[in-house]
């Protein structure tokens, strides 16, 4: 191969890893919910019936492989594969296909939450979801098939300062395969092929952390374009974002991942978890992003918390925080992750879980319930269903009407309130200092009455929230008291109203949301 060959191909590599961090997300959707352990036939409902009607973008689905049948069924268990096969408690093959189809139908993406890190742990008579057994004391997995061969020497994982004992041994005791051997690459290449095949839009890569980027590079880089009969466009390359814990002061770094993917990033739940645990201020967030040791904004997949920090890490505030985490994470973190354009940010819609290992809501013999829609849009049948909340949901809608603008008129009292518009298209307000909030404020938006889309919503041409008043000046007098539910405040071009004149001395003659 001469010199020239070599460089056209280090440039088609180049151009397909920086295709890799593309959501194709359909025009005029924005923001991901992980729908953690929902059933595939509830999510196509979820898809056509809510997801697809408000703007979201995209869907994480729990684990499609089969995986090993677990004592009292802990969610964990869907993290230890016994094969490649598509059969858990979430459905059949057949019932997962026809999932994608229907969602990317209604202008919703799916990504597939994948675990080619490890098999299981040891467990005797081990029995996977779809029937497979495996000797899992010597390694032998015949729903594969794996054999000893193909798994790094059995050590634990008991120094993160030394990459190679991270990256080879055992993770919680889970039998770590050796993705530098070309056996093990082709059956996590053709696991992968047959998703894109179906028509998912990408993959979160689970335990990423856990395997050499060198690995990982060469595999992504065999894996299929997306299929064009799903609306992908031609050569469109599969979205990859990898689960990469760093909060710094380890061996292993995110840098070392997102040159071919997106990484997730864990500092920025922290972060904002701290401000509202009184460890940081909201003024600070000022300059929020990669000058705080974020990544590239377009190399970050961002959360305030996921099925794993919800568990482990009591810093991180999550629904279980009660009022403290929907009236002040939701209102202010939730809400700034997706008033903010840095990141793609994801959602976490949960279950309700009393201990770490909790499953998720099930029949007497282990069959996933799903989760029930109440009047008010709530989950029911212990599901929590973050996504379904109002100041959620509408939050969505903001990030999609101030889509491609930069932050602009960033405004803060020295403390925890602060203030800023996305470019001309909306303006967000948080209260998170226990104090009254009352200030007359630069919205950057047209003058104009808006409907505030934390507080309510637009029911018969009604806003059953606040309004904000824009004057000629783009400036709106701006309060949100201490002791009111709602510490945010959110208006955008797409939520005002549609003033109608008639020649009558009153001069107003109907109110009317304006959507377009």
């Amino acid at each position: 191969m001469n010199m020239m060959q070599v460089l056209l191909r280090a440039l088609a590599l180049l151009s397909a890893v920086a295709a890799q961090k593309d959501l194709h997300y359909v025009p005029g959707h924005n923001g991901m919910v992980h729908l953690f352990e929902w059933k595939w036939g509830k999510i196509a409902e979820e898809c056509e019936n809510f997801l697809g009607p408000m703007g979201f973008g995209g869907v994480q689905v729990s684990p499609i492989q089969e995986n090993v049948i677990i004592k009292n069924r802990p969610w964990w268990e869907r993290y230890q594969p016994i094969s490649y096969k598509w059969a858990t408690r979430s459905g059949t093959a057949k019932e997962f296909k026809d999932m994608v189809r229907r969602c990317n139908n209604a202008g919703v993406r799916i990504y597939v939450d994948v675990v080619f890190n490890h098999m299981t742990g040891n467990h005797k008579n081990a029995k996977g979801t779809g029937g497979s057994t495996a000797d899992t004391q010597n390694f032998n997995y015949p729903g594969v098939p794996y054999s000893g061969f193909d798994f790094h020497v059995s050590c634990p994982i008991n120094n993160y300062q030394d990459a190679g004992n991270v990256r080879n041994c055992e993770l919680s005791g889970l039998h770590d395969l050796d993705q530098s051997k070309e056996y093990v690459r082709e059956k996590i290449v053709n696991f992968l092929n047959k998703i894109i095949d179906v028509g998912v839009a990408g993959y979160r890569v689970d335990a990423a952390k856990h395997m050499w980027p060198e690995d990982l590079k060469v595999i992504y880089s065999r894996v299929k374009n997306l299929n064009p009969e799903h609306n992908f466009p031609s050569g469109a390359r599969p979205y990859v974002f990898q689960e990469v814990i760093d909060y710094g002061g380890e061996a292993i770094s995110k840098y070392e991942y997102n040159s071919f993917g997106a990484v997730t990033e864990f500092r920025y739940g922290i972060e904002l978890s701290n401000a509202l645990n009184g460890k940081n201020q909201l003024k600070w967030f000022s300059n929020w992003g990669e000058a705080w040791g974020l990544l590239p904004s377009q190399d970050a997949v961002v959360f305030i918390d996921n099925h794993d920090t919800q568990r482990g890490h009591p810093e991180i505030l999550t629904y279980k925080s009660s009022k403290k985490y929907k009236a002040m994470i939701l209102q202010m973190a939730v809400a700034f992750m997706l008033a903010h354009p840095y990141g793609t940010a994801r959602i976490m819609s949960s279950f309700a879980f009393d201990s770490f290992d909790a499953n998720p809501p099930q029949d007497s013999i282990g069959n996933l319930i799903s989760p029930t829609i109440n009047s008010d849009k709530t989950c029911g049948n212990g599901w929590i269903c973050e996504h379904r909340w109002r100041q959620v949901y509408n939050m969505v809608r903001f990030r999609i009407a101030a889509n491609n603008t930069d932050v602009n008129n960033w405004w803060d009292n020295g403390q925890n309130q602060i203030a800023f518009s996305r470019g001309n298209a909306g303006f967000i307000a948080i209260n998170g200092d226990g104090h009254d909030f009352k200030q007359h404020l630069y919205t950057s938006l047209q003058p104009g009455i808006y409907c505030d889309v934390i507080s309510g919503n637009l029911e018969n041409n009604v806003c059953t929230g606040k309004t904000v008043t824009v004057d000629q000046n783009g400036k709106a007098y701006i309060e949100i008291l201490a002791n009111e539910e709602d510490g945010v405040l959110a208006i955008h071009r797409q939520s005002k109203l549609i003033v109608s004149l008639n020649n009558s001395s009153s001069g107003l003659y109907s109110l009317g949301f304006s959507l377009s």
